[in-house]
């Protein structure tokens, strides 16, 4: 996986004061990738050390008043041709740069004080189709004993349990806010497992329960929360859906770039919400974490396995859409329309945690003549795949203890 890094995440000392700002975080995911290292400042010939510079509105001015708009523009400019010489997708630049900053930069009074916006880099590399992050969002994602990544697996995805070097097991029936009464549907199981894959901390959950079982929103999103309780920061989440577009064929795996929420339900329309979030006002958009994904596309690239992609729509199950339904869905901006995920994908949003999204593509939605045990033996048929790109992206992330 190619990628682009600021020089100074990775210890070069190219900062305007002459100093470096190695994240350590960085370097080791950089140890993973094929790394090309930039910085814009110095690409556009300025010195080092050189006065300070913030964005103000369009321009770029130092703290002395001298503008060097064109400077950055021009650092900028090759920037972005490093990334079409080397194909890089990704993009790992400093934070609250004016020419690497990502959603927030110095609000140019030479303050301290940060407004949103892109540096100048940024900006130019997302308008060309990458994903751009931060060193912060390198850290939250990057796996460790006190922060495992969480995976929580639908229809056919078992397999990867066997991968799991286990070190304890948790009954969901001890889960705090799991019913004690239910009972897996054909392909999961009740059991989560903690240890390791690949050398990764993880916390496995091979089962989930369903609103169309006669759970509350809320119930189903019980190990998301047991999640959070033990650590994890990221949550990878899989299941069975049908395509919308009938060209897609059964077996294919989808990620979710986006959701519509169907069901009617909200696990944060609850008077006992703010006993497990800061807020019932969370924000969704942004919910599906684009650094995550653009690790998911590398790892399926590199496994030679083709990644389809789009907006998923859950409505409440168990019973397969029709015709009319399907058809409304995609007008709305469906792709796939699936039966969990989505609730859970909120309270995982409201809890500052970053997700992953997988649908295994069963079935064309809206056709007749498919039955449930059909779409069992099509995941499971499939799931080879999912396990492969999933064990990437962990392979990806690494661990921080390494």
């Amino acid at each position: 996986m190619r990628a682009l890094i600021s020089a100074c995440l990775l210890g070069s000392a190219c900062r305007y004061d002459g100093n470096t700002k190695p994240n350590s975080a960085v370097q080791r995911i950089a140890r993973r990738l094929e790394v090309t290292a930039v910085c814009p400042e110095v690409a556009g010939g300025l010195s080092i050390p050189r006065p300070p510079a913030e964005r103000q509105s369009s321009l770029v001015v130092t703290c002395q008043g001298n503008d060097v708009s064109r400077q950055y523009l021009a650092g900028s400019r090759k920037t972005l041709e490093m990334a079409r010489q080397t194909g890089a997708r990704l993009a790992i630049l400093k934070a609250k740069s004016p020419a690497c900053g990502r959603d927030y930069i110095y609000d140019g009074t030479f303050s301290g004080t940060l407004t949103s916006g892109h540096g100048v880099a940024a900006q130019a590399l997302i308008e060309e189709g990458l994903t751009v992050v931060t060193e912060n969002i390198v850290e939250y994602c990057e796996p460790s004993v006190e922060h495992p990544v969480a995976l929580m697996l639908g229809t056919g995805m078992s397999e990867i349990m066997s991968l799991v070097k286990v070190v304890r097991r948790i009954p969901y029936e001890d889960i705090p806010g799991f019913p004690v009464s239910a009972f897996p549907v054909e392909g999961h199981t009740f059991e989560a497992l903690i240890g390791d894959i690949e050398g990764v901390p993880v916390v496995v959950y091979p089962g989930r329960i369903h609103m169309y079982q006669g759970y509350s929103d809320l119930e189903t999103c019980a190990l998301v929360r047991h999640a959070h309780r033990l650590g994890c920061r990221t949550v990878v989440l899989s299941a069975a859906a049908g395509s919308i577009d009938p060209n897609v064929v059964p077996g294919t795996i989808g990620l979710i770039t986006d959701h519509i929420n169907m069901t009617g339900c909200n696990p944060l329309a609850h008077l006992n919400t703010l006993s497990f979030v800061d807020s019932p006002f969370a924000t969704i958009a942004g919910a599906y974490t684009p650094y995550l994904a653009e690790l998911a596309r590398a790892s399926a690239k590199e496994e030679g396995i083709h990644l389809d992609e789009g907006v998923f729509a859950a409505t409440m199950g168990p019973t397969y859409e029709t015709e009319a339904e399907a058809h409304a869905l995609g007008v709305l901006g469906a792709r796939y329309i699936g039966d969990s995920t989505v609730c859970e994908v909120i309270m995982a949003a409201a809890l500052h945690m970053n997700v992953l999204g997988f649908t295994m593509l069963t079935n064309t939605s809206g056709t007749t003549k498919f039955t449930h045990d059909e779409e069992v033996d099509v995941a499971t048929a499939a799931s080879d795949d999912m396990v492969k790109i999933i064990v990437g992206v962990l392979k990806k992330l690494g661990c921080a203890e390494e």
